[in-house]
């Protein structure tokens, strides 16, 4: 095994609140949506927190967005590959999660400082971070000022349109909350993952001479 340096320190700091900030939104959502059935706190104090957790993400989503913009690290979400090989890297990863981990083939994916996410993990994130979360955003703003913004949500179709699109978004997340740390407890050990994402290093096995570069 070989240690690598994958995850800086402000990835790092951006995961963590984002993942403690999300769950804090699923719960006061859940409240704010079930009112009569979840007695996790108070209506006004449950709409007042979703409210100013969902203003720390909006900057935490910044941070990461400037980071990654202004740093060479952006490679990571945009690997030189052709569409074509993209497409490829993808269906074997699909098979490895499929089947071949529960066979104990090796994981076709070979981490790097550069090369973190497998094409699958690339296009997938792109998707959640420059559609899904901002989506989120926009529309949990037009929510918490219905009135302020009452331009904006009728341009959109009105509050229905508005708040369903939010509660879909919602429904992904919670998915997501679910299927993420299961993926991430898919190394050499359950932890490796969690472990980096604290620490900043990777532990991953060394490549074998001769192997295809990713």
């Amino acid at each position: 095994m070989q240690r690598i340096y994958v995850h800086p320190l402000p990835v790092r700091i951006w995961h963590w609140i984002n993942a403690v900030g999300f769950v804090a939104m699923i719960a006061t959502g859940i409240q704010i949506r079930y009112v009569d059935l979840v007695g996790l706190m108070s209506f006004r104090s449950a709409v007042n927190l979703h409210d100013w957790i969902g203003f720390v993400l909006i900057g935490n989503f910044f941070v990461w967005l400037l980071f990654y913009l202004f740093s060479d690290r952006i490679k990571v979400y945009h690997p030189e590959l052709s569409p074509v090989k993209h497409f490829r890297g993808s269906f074997r990863q699909l098979q490895y999660y499929g089947y071949g981990i529960f066979k104990g083939d090796p994981n076709p994916h070979h981490v790097s400082a550069y090369h973190k996410f497998n094409p699958l993990q690339s296009m997938t994130y792109q998707i959640i971070m420059l559609l899904l979360v901002p989506l989120q955003f926009v529309t949990g703003i037009l929510l918490w000022d219905v009135k302020g913004f009452s331009a904006a949500v009728e341009f959109f179709g009105g509050v229905r349109v508005v708040d369903t699109v939010h509660v879909l978004c919602f429904i992904f997340f919670v998915g997501f909350i679910f299927i993420h740390p299961y993926l991430a407890s898919l190394a050499h050990t359950p932890t490796a993952h969690f472990k980096a994402m604290f620490t900043g290093y990777e532990e991953v096995e060394d490549q074998p001479v001769g192997a295809p570069p990713e």
